[in-house]
């Protein structure tokens, strides 16, 4: 059985952010309380597209949807087993042409996007239940879907497109401030998504991550962590990497230096037995991580579990990070190197490098912490005035993605987390 998704008010890093800003300075909104987001098909694909606005009143915690016109309206309570939720889509455009909803203030969530088929979401009596087609029980695994997640709030608009749990249909987000300068992010390279596609199916033992409708139509190619949950891909793939990088500290010692803009604050790590002890500029010890399992990597979870403080989360994350790009173990002050130096061990997360490579500017959310060393794909604009998502073609080349109007969406991957 599919497990409820929570929706959280905004990335823990953002939201740490916001929340410092908004008790330092009087609350002041800005931009608009209902943004504008367009989207924008270029596709290439004649099939019908359906939106959905997803999320959480960052207020009240109550969980609805948002219709064309930006209401909010919370779910209705389901049951146990989950009944089907309404039909709240949102009719999208067709090749060549744009939709434009309103995002309302206050709204963390997820905007979907479906072709051909309506997707088909679940009530619990204290949640909802979102697609999960990882799992071939779902019956949304034959449909081709996507999405991006977004936060808006009075510190603006946060978008972001996702590849943490699967890439599937590309697609591009873009934010336009009051100033008029677009900043957008997320688009594939002409041939990305194919690219990608025999990218995987070509690296020995990822070829079954790659999901292939009956039709012939590739859904979606799943991450590492997905893909092995439902047996897919070897459960322990990176073991053989996680021990060498962990033991190589017991011989020399690792420097965490987890913040761009705060050089003198650093950690320093030295592995005894299976577990990684890290003191502070004093010599006390701050934190210590058991050696993690290829799971507890993939979902930067467990052993790599990232509280929302100020010293074990930033070391986790860095861990993790680290570890997707096979860079521990081989440069010894983390973060470290850039993206030429990630992904270069024969055991390293060829999904992430692959979706990476494909992509015009290189930013991706290839796994939950992408965003260490800003290599995700996300736009922000703390007085947006518009967003965009532009559906970008699946195959070759498409007409140029115009950045029509705009529509905002702030979301960062972990604005939502699977319990």
């Amino acid at each position: 059985m599919r497990t409820r998704t929570k929706w959280l008010s905004a990335l823990a890093a953002v939201a740490a952010t916001a929340s410092t800003a908004i008790a330092v300075l009087p609350a002041q909104a800005v931009g608009p309380d209902l943004l504008p987001l367009t989207i924008t098909n270029n596709s290439g694909r004649s099939e019908a597209v359906h939106l959905y606005v997803l999320g959480t009143d960052i207020r009240s915690g109550r969980l609805g949807y948002v219709n064309q016109a930006g209401s909010f309206t919370p779910w209705s309570p389901g049951g146990n087993p989950p009944t089907p939720a309404p039909d709240v889509s949102i009719d999208g455009p067709g090749q060549g042409g744009t939709t434009t909803v309103q995002v309302p203030r206050f709204i963390s969530g997820r905007v979907y996007m479906s072709f051909g088929e309506k997707l088909k979401f679940f009530l619990t009596p204290d949640g909802l239940v979102q697609p999960a087609p990882w799992a071939g029980s779902d019956p949304n695994s034959g449909i081709l879907f996507d999405w991006s997640e977004f936060t808006y709030n009075d510190a603006g608009l946060w978008l972001n497109s996702s590849q943490v749990d699967m890439f599937a249909v590309p697609h591009a987000v873009s934010v336009t401030g009051a100033g008029g300068e677009t900043k957008k992010t997320g688009e594939l390279k002409s041939g990305g998504r194919d690219a990608v596609i025999s990218g995987i199916k070509g690296q020995a033992g990822w070829d079954g991550s790659v999901v292939t409708r009956s039709d012939g139509t590739v859904l979606r190619v799943l991450a590492p962590g997905k893909a092995a949950d439902v047996g897919k891909f070897d459960a322990n793939y990176l073991d053989p990497y996680i021990s060498e990088a962990w033991n190589a500290y017991t011989g020399k010692t690792l420097t965490v230096q987890p913040f761009g803009d705060r050089p003198d604050v650093k950690y320093t790590g030295r592995t005894s037995g299976d577990t990684m002890n890290f003191t502070d500029g004093s010599g006390k010890q701050v934190a210590s991580f058991v050696k993690p399992s290829t799971s507890n990597v993939w979902g930067c979870d467990g052993a790599l579990g990232a509280p929302n403080d100020q010293v074990v989360g930033p070391i986790a994350r860095t861990l993790c990070a680290a570890l997707h790009r096979s860079t521990l173990g081989r440069l010894d002050v983390q973060p470290g190197g850039g993206a030429a130096d990630f992904y270069q061990g024969a055991i390293t997360n060829h999904y992430s490098r692959l979706v990476h490579q494909n992509m015009v500017d290189g930013r991706a959310y290839g796994f939950a912490f992408d965003d260490v060393q800003a290599q995700e794909s996300l736009v922000h604009d703390g007085d947006p005035r518009s967003a965009g998502i532009t559906l970008t073609a699946f195959g070759g080349s498409a007409p140029a993605a115009a950045v029509v109007g705009a529509a905002v969406f702030e979301a960062p991957n972990r604005n939502f987390v699977l319990n």
